[in-house]
């Protein structure tokens, strides 16, 4: 079992079991792995673990995660175990809002498991009514404890706020990415065609998201000023594999 334990020091025969019961003292969990410090071969995240973890240390996780992603050290996992696992209950650390991209994923990029967050995805990663009431489930009733918005660099619904795009249901869509576009301050090129430009108004529709997220759900605040919760933005580098938080 030694060789399956993943930055586990002195295994010395320290089984999945017997692992998490002597793991109840340990201040890093999710923090030498992805959410769990535990075997490569480890079950979904419980509401133990997740409950002793604050929200800066699931931050960090994530940060860990990316990390390894980008040097292409991706914890071995097992899959089939971690839906296994997760089949009775399921109590994920984080819910994300991010972009439908098929190149950003969010569990892949921060090299998360089954059961370790919910994922929102939607062009443009703008919220509104349905995404809020999703959250406020994940967050008040389900527990999580971080809300991150991430967007990406050359975000193709961007471009399309940008240059004013008309197709169908996707041109109500970009309306509400357009006063992002509008609140960039930026001195060069405004253009779609400005990979510069496009990413800064990607960051700024993180920024107004958030704003919106604060400003529209009374309940995902109040758990915010408590400190149960912390709201944050990200922007992932499809280029460098690299994702940026803040807040």
């Amino acid at each position: 079992m030694c060789d399956k334990l993943e930055h586990t020091p002195g295994c010395g025969g320290l089984d999945r079991r017997n692992f998490l019961r002597v793991s109840a003292s340990a201040a890093a969990i999710g923090l030498t792995g992805g959410f769990v410090a535990s075997p490569a071969y480890a079950d979904a995240l419980t509401k133990a673990q997740r409950d002793k973890m604050t929200p800066d240390q699931i931050i960090a996780a994530m940060k860990k995660g990316n990390e390894r992603f980008r040097k292409g050290v991706r914890k071995d996992r097992n899959y089939l175990n971690e839906q296994k696992a997760s089949a009775s209950g399921q109590y994920p650390a984080a819910v994300l809002l991010s972009c439908i991209d098929s190149r950003a994923p969010a569990e892949v990029i921060m090299d998360l498991g089954i059961g370790d967050i919910f994922n929102t995805r939607l062009a443009g990663n703008i919220d509104n009514s349905d995404i809020l009431g999703s959250m406020e489930f994940a967050c008040q009733l389900a527990g999580a404890k971080v809300v991150l918005v991430m967007g990406h660099t050359a975000c193709g619904a961007i471009k399309g706020a940008i240059a004013n795009a008309e197709l169908g249901n996707l041109t109500g869509l970009l309306a509400k990415i357009k006063p992002a576009v509008a609140a960039t301050e930026y001195k060069g090129e405004r253009s779609a065609t400005n990979y510069e430009f496009v990413d800064a108004v990607a960051r700024k529709n993180v920024e107004m998201t958030l704003a919106s997220i604060r400003k529209n759900s009374p309940v995902l605040a109040a758990l915010e000023s408590k400190g149960t919760i912390k709201i944050g933005g990200a922007m992932y580098n499809l280029k460098t594999g690299g994702v940026e938080f803040f807040s």
